[in-house]
């Protein structure tokens, strides 16, 4: 996150199989003295719930597992990026299968990936916590 590149992979299914693999893919890329910061969105998939997964990330100590609520503001960041994908190449593109689909996220992603821009945040805790508490206080 910190660099702004994004390492990516595209699956057709969401089983344990495909996020294994992916965790393979994040372990490949990331050097092996960073640790690995992971942030589950507790929805209603439960591939990273299973014992494959589990067993995995046991023998693989340096990743670490974060679980937030769907709408936790700890998600802005990886959002703003989705956001960028959608408005910059989904809604703007004609995919006549889903084989272009994919083709173009990919070439999008290494676009990306050639002059990354990682996303700041531009208000402190205390900001966002002042900002909120003024928002509840309408009401």
């Amino acid at each position: 996150m910190a660099a702004g590149t994004v390492i990516s992979a595209l699956h057709r299914r969401h089983r344990s199989t495909e996020y294994r693999t992916f965790l393979i893919t994040i372990d490949t890329a990331v050097p092996a003295e960073l640790d690995v910061h992971i942030i589950c969105i507790c929805d209603n998939y439960a591939t990273h719930k299973t014992d494959t997964i589990q067993k995995w990330l046991a023998a693989h100590p340096r990743f670490h597992v974060h679980f937030i609520p769907t709408s936790s503001s700890g998600l802005n960041m990886v959002e703003r990026w989705f956001g960028e994908l959608t408005t910059k190449l989904l809604q703007r593109g004609v995919h006549k299968s889903v084989q272009a689909l994919e083709a173009d996220i990919r070439n999008w992603i290494k676009l990306w990936n050639e002059d990354p821009r990682p996303y700041v945040w531009t208000k402190t805790a205390d900001d966002i916590l002042d900002s909120l508490k003024t928002y509840c206080q309408r009401f």
